[in-house]
């Protein structure tokens, strides 16, 4: 305890003896007593209003000076004040400095509230949406910017995902959004121009599908030839081993153009219809059939059915999904290994799982297994007839669905391969 607090408890005391000994001296003591307690309550109000006059009229200072305990609690109050103070003005300085670097930010950048609605934005996003910071302040963002991947990426709220858009302002430009956590029940909505990538891309996918077009009319000469000398018994025996050769790498070119064909129509054709229903069940029992017959002496293939909903979407990207994810397990898998198809659903979707008891995939290969042409062995792969286009046809055809690909694996152990699917595409059967 402080001397001035010391000091002001015997000062009461002394206040209160004085009165019971005045009151003592008329034969009244209570009445001395109550009348020094009044007193002193009246001189600690009087202390007590001047200090909320004080804070009324921001003039602390008048009355922070001097000894006691009152005054030591006004100088207290008045040093936290100029702390405070300081603290505002280095937090308002320090607000200035981050809203000086978003404005000069290249990307935009729109900080929304918990209910999507603007609190501000930065320069680069007027460019490019055509926001207006005073003007669209307490607007929902998703009445602005329309769209309807930008509405449901508000709501999934997710900093893990990011969509591209078209530009609202110009054409054949585009944008990618994504949002992030931002203060306090607060988001900020960062915008890309990405005009360039999707430029590029759009250019590589239309070389790589004119390139095939083009392959695919002389490789058909070539292979309906050489078919031919194979089959004329004129043809000597030493060019018997050459020619079949040649066949087979003509059959393995006609197959790399025709998923490179493939692959350009996944990512060209955008989301896949929901007109149409697709039995999956069917499709996965017409698969393992397929695949059984053709490789007897491969590993045992199993499915397991237990749903009967059907998928809203194309049958083609889901059969083609099933053949090269079964191929994929298969040339992977030794014979005395097994291979288990699976398909199911619950209240948040379908799965679509490939299991196998192949060699596995190591931990650092698996972010690129979607790539086209990666391979994992490229040596293996090539004298199995795999050249890594099988696995970026999958991930697009599920991307078409609206859906995602999962892969597990341990080198060893095998490999699992999960299609999801949203449950807007399911139907009962």
């Amino acid at each position: 305890m402080s001397a001035a607090s010391k000091k002001l408890i015997a000062g009461t005391i002394l206040a209160i003896a004085v009165g019971g000994l005045v009151g003592w001296l008329y034969s009244a003591t209570l009445l001395g007593l109550l009348v020094a307690a009044l007193l002193i309550i009246a001189i600690y109000m009087r202390k007590l209003l001047l200090f909320e006059r004080a804070l009324r009229h921001g003039d602390v200072e008048s009355i922070g000076y001097g000894d006691g305990v009152w005054q030591q609690l006004y100088s207290q109050f008045k040093q936290e004040r100029e702390r405070s103070n300081r603290y505002r003005k280095q937090a308002r300085r320090l607000v200035k400095e981050v809203q000086k670097s978003t404005y000069a930010m290249p990307d935009g950048a729109v900080v929304i509230d918990g209910d999507n609605e603007i609190v501000t934005c930065n320069r680069a996003a007027k460019n490019l949406i055509g926001l207006k910071r005073k003007k669209d302040r307490g607007q929902k963002l998703d009445n602005i910017f329309r769209h309807p991947q930008i509405t449901e990426l508000l709501q999934q709220n997710d900093a893990s995902q990011s969509v591209d858009v078209e530009s609202p302002l110009r054409d054949n430009e585009w944008l990618n959004c994504r949002i992030v956590p931002y203060g306090a029940n607060q988001k900020l909505v960062l915008i890309r121009d990405v005009t360039d990538r999707i430029t590029l891309n759009k250019v590589r996918r239309d070389f790589v599908a004119n390139a095939s077009h083009e392959l695919r009319s002389p490789l058909t000469v070539i292979s309906g030839y050489l078919e031919t000398l194979t089959d004329d018994p004129e043809v000597p025996d030493e060019l018997a081993k050459p020619l079949a050769q040649m066949q087979v790498q003509a059959r393995r070119m006609t197959s790399i153009v025709k998923d490179l064909l493939e692959l350009s129509r996944l990512e060209g054709d955008g989301q896949a219809s929901m007109d149409d229903r697709v039995d999956v069940a069917f499709l996965v029992a017409t698969a393992v059939q397929a695949f059984s017959s053709v490789a007897d002496d491969g590993p045992e293939i199993l499915s397991t059915i237990k749903s009967d909903a059907l998928l809203l979407g194309a049958e083609s990207d889901i059969d083609s999904i099933l053949h090269n994810l079964l191929a994929n397990a298969v040339r992977h898998t030794d014979a005395d290994g097994e291979i288990e198809i699976t398909w199911r659903t619950d209240e948040n979707g379908g799965e679509l799982i490939v299991r196998d008891t192949g060699e596995g995939i190591a931990a650092e290969h698996l972010v690129r297994l979607t790539e086209r042409f990666f391979r994992v062995d490229r040596g293996r792969s090539r004298g199995d007839g795999g050249f890594g286009l099988g696995l970026a046809i999958v991930k697009h055809a599920i991307e078409r669905h609206g859906g995602e690909l999962h892969i597990e694996s341990e080198p060893g152990e095998g490999s699992e391969f999960r299609c999801i699917f949203p449950a807007s595409r399911l139907v009962a059967a």
